[in-house]
């Protein structure tokens, strides 16, 4: 199950954590950011343990948003050790993005 994060925990669940990290900035008023909803969470699923995977409502969260310049929704970042390494924007399907993410 993916974990929602915002600004509070962003750091102790994205920066610090020991897994690679999958973070897909989205809203609730993007169709391709709900067609991927589904996706992300199969990802969760089946990569549990090897990866974490966070989600990042930029409506709700325009600070982290803009840190990490997301102008199209949905983009779905890697972190690594506490650093983006990959970055995919709009919709794929779950093996390309696997594939384009790096993992």
């Amino acid at each position: 199950m993916p974990i929602k994060v915002t600004s509070e925990n962003f750091k102790k669940e994205v920066l610090e954590s020991e897994l690679p990290v999958i973070v897909d900035f989205w809203a609730q008023w993007c169709r391709p950011c709900l067609m991927l909803g589904p996706i992300i969470e199969e990802i969760a699923e089946d990569m549990a343990g090897q990866v974490k995977v966070a989600k990042i409502n930029v409506d709700e969260e325009g600070y982290l948003a803009n840190q990490f310049r997301i102008s199209s929704i949905p983009t779905v970042m890697l972190f690594k050790g506490g650093k983006p390494v990959s970055q995919v924007i709009g919709l794929l399907r779950k093996e390309d993005l696997i594939k384009r993410l790096g993992l």
